[in-house]
């Protein structure tokens, strides 16, 4: 048997939306990202959304239309997909690593408020480089794995601090923090949808706020920076090519109808690893906050014991035919990151523990119980082995 880490539901009405685009012969900037658009405002509740080709786009023009520049600082987590960290070094500002919670693996706000008290005593160093307090600009908080951020920790750090609020939500469509809406948090959230996403467009992201500002220059942005009665040839600001096509949006289209049913697909699949991992020893399922009153499940992550062998889990499980993956790798102990900024293991040893023990295993709409059994028996078994 084999079982891929993740795969799209993909059903015929998406083909007839995606080709009815086609047929029309309209393939650019047309009525289906609108639609896209108003559909993903209506479902997050905000004024504004922008499609884009990527979550890392979206995240980027976020951090452009807020003015966050060369030399500023933003505070972030250093677990998560890279992207997160790399869109500030875009634009030359710097993101700024503080630990995550050992139990959500979102930011800890604990450690964002420690980072903040060392930045105010001169006490933060990348690198040779003493960072300045005055130069910080920003939060960017990641809901990890479709679990919401603890978000009313984080606006009141932002309050105190005068700092502007991100939320990276890229991973966590449709999740909900005690009742409130993932995306709409801080001055503008972003989504993405790559194929092993809860809905997916191929390719493919979206800005959500209720910051006019943002969507007009996010708008401008992602269209080599035309501006509002600008001709082809005309451009207000420095831009990109960040267009989501309308193939994309098509699909995006006739997937976010049906996203509701996705997440109780997703839900049943999680509870159903739930039960089948809770006796088994050597890994801790996943951890769901209390604030956390609609989780998003994006994949299913375990913890394994410190004393177990990842990699040769990992292999041994590869070698039955299923498809894992060490969920995520810290971004600080990345080799550039290192080889840039002098990053060395020891600097955040939560997530660097946390790093070496989590895998995420085959997580998709329509794995079959069967599938699953399979899965959790061979994961077992490797446990078993390399556990001693």
């Amino acid at each position: 048997m084999r079982v891929p880490l993740s795969s799209p539901e993909i059903s015929q009405d998406d083909i007839e939306e995606v080709l009815g685009v086609l047929k029309s012969g309209r393939l650019s900037i047309g009525p289906k990202i609108e639609e896209f658009e108003r559909l993903v405002a209506e479902y997050t509740g905000v004024k504004y959304a922008v499609a884009v080709n990527s979550g890392t786009s979206a995240l980027h023009l976020i951090i452009r239309s807020l003015g966050i520049g060369e030399g500023d600082l933003v505070i972030t987590t250093p677990f998560s997909f890279i992207a997160s960290a790399n869109v500030m070094l875009f634009e030359r500002a710097l993101p700024v690593f503080a630990d995550i919670d050992p139990k959500t693996l979102n930011l800890s706000p604990e450690s964002v408020r420690e980072t903040i008290e060392n930045l105010k005593n001169k006490k933060m160093k990348v690198g040779n480089v003493n960072l300045d307090f005055s130069k910080l600009k920003a939060l960017l908080v990641v809901d990890v794995f479709g679990q919401p951020a603890d978000w009313e920790e984080f606006e009141e750090i932002a309050r105190e601090n005068e700092l502007k609020l991100i939320e990276d939500s890229c991973e966590a469509i449709g999740a909900e923090y005690k009742g409130r809406k993932a995306g709409t948090f801080g001055s503008a959230g972003a989504f993405a949808f790559y194929p092993n996403k809860q809905m997916t467009t191929g390719e493919g992201g979206i800005i959500v706020t209720d910051d006019e500002r943002i969507y007009i220059l996010s708008k401008s942005m992602r269209n080599q920076g035309r501006g509002e009665g600008d001709d082809w040839l005309t451009h207000s600001r420095l831009g990109y090519n960040y267009r989501l096509d309308e193939m994309s949006a098509a699909l995006g289209v006739s997937q976010i109808r049906k996203l509701e049913k996705f997440l109780e697909k997703r839900e049943k699949v999680a509870n159903i690893y739930n039960e089948l991992l809770k006796n088994i020893d050597g890994i801790d399922v996943p951890y769901i906050a209390p604030s956390t009153t609609k989780m998003s499940w994006f994949v299913y992550v375990v913890k394994l014991d410190k004393n177990i062998d990842r990699d040769k889990v990992m292999k041994y499980l590869e070698e039955k035919g299923i498809q894992t993956r060490p969920y995520f790798s810290a971004i600080h102990l990345q080799k550039f990151y290192r080889e840039i900024f002098g990053y060395t293991e020891g600097f955040l040893p939560i997530t660097e523990e946390i790093s070496n023990r989590t895998l995420a295993i085959p997580f998709y709409n329509n794995i079959t119980f069967e599938e699953q059994e399979y899965v959790v028996e061979n994961l077992k078994k490797a446990l078993e082995i390399f556990g001693k």
